[in-house]
């Protein structure tokens, strides 16, 4: 019992202490790998994965690619100056790159590292459309999403491993970790990513406003993914993202709220 006592002290102690704020919300999230540890890791994964695949240089889409990133970029850094997170980008390194890849994506690393695949730009269609895209996956970064997302994994991994510990009945361990892991799954998981897709989506939104993009344009890219996908996602509560009408209709109702937002930096017109 001892023993047992010991798991549950050292899981809220680590809990207690491994936090970081999303500066977007102002709200505590979990933190168990901290950035000095995951930069660095993110960088190396980075370099690696683009000594593996064919990176598109001096190309007109490359060109877009890093224009585009870069705005973004600068975007984000003035938000951050202006509500009170000087230096919060200090430690990122950023880098734009196109890569050829027929997949429909693109991501950010922690720490700023961007890969575009040239399978999404017919999505995209054009530089707004690509700064929708940017302006999401660099928000997943500045918004903590990926760290949230390890230590989510790791709090999932230490609930079974107490659950192992404290049941001695193995029929009823059994059970148990067929309930937890699609429970655990599909209750917290799922919805947990869910949340973060929303959540991006929005800042997304204030990113490419203020970096001079029609933030509308995120809807109609939403639009064309759908037409794409032809209909066949899952339903979303066993997906990783939200279904794309909803993606649709929380980013309509955002639009005005991410230009009134652009304009406190000066920015009026906004690129369709």
């Amino acid at each position: 019992m001892r023993y047992k006592n010991s798991i549950v002290a050292m899981g809220a102690l680590a809990l207690f202490l491994s936090c970081a704020t999303n500066p977007f919300t102002g709200n505590k999230t979990l933190a168990l790998v901290p950035n000095s540890q995951l930069f660095p890791t993110a960088f190396a994964q980075y370099d690696e994965f683009l000594t593996e695949h064919k990176v598109v240089r001096n190309t007109k889409d490359a060109d877009m690619v890093r224009r585009v990133g870069q705005k973004i970029a600068v975007a984000a850094e003035r938000w951050l100056d202006a509500n009170g997170y000087q230096g919060y980008l200090k430690d990122y390194k950023w880098e734009y790159n196109l890569v050829e890849d027929k997949t429909v994506n693109a991501w950010c690393m922690p720490g700023g590292k961007i890969v575009v695949y040239t399978g999404i730009l017919p999505i995209a269609q054009d530089e707004a459309g690509l700064a929708a895209i940017m302006g999401h996956e660099v928000s997943h970064a500045l918004a903590n999403h990926g760290q949230q997302r390890m230590s989510a994994g790791m709090l999932q991994q230490m609930g079974a491993v107490a659950g192992n510990v404290v049941i001695s009945d193995p029929q009823t361990l059994n059970l148990f970790n067929q309930a937890y892991g699609v429970g655990s799954q599909v209750g917290v998981m799922l919805p947990f990513s869910r949340s973060h897709e929303t959540q991006a989506d929005e800042i997304g939104l204030y990113l490419m406003a203020i970096a001079g993009y029609e933030p509308m344009e995120a809807a109609n890219l939403w639009r064309r993914m759908n037409a794409q996908s032809g209909g066949g996602a899952p339903p979303e509560f066993l997906s990783t993202h939200p279904a794309n009408e909803t993606r649709i209709k929380n980013i309509e109702a955002h639009a005005e709220k991410a230009r009134a937002e652009a304009k406190k930096f000066g920015v009026t017109t906004f690129k369709s």
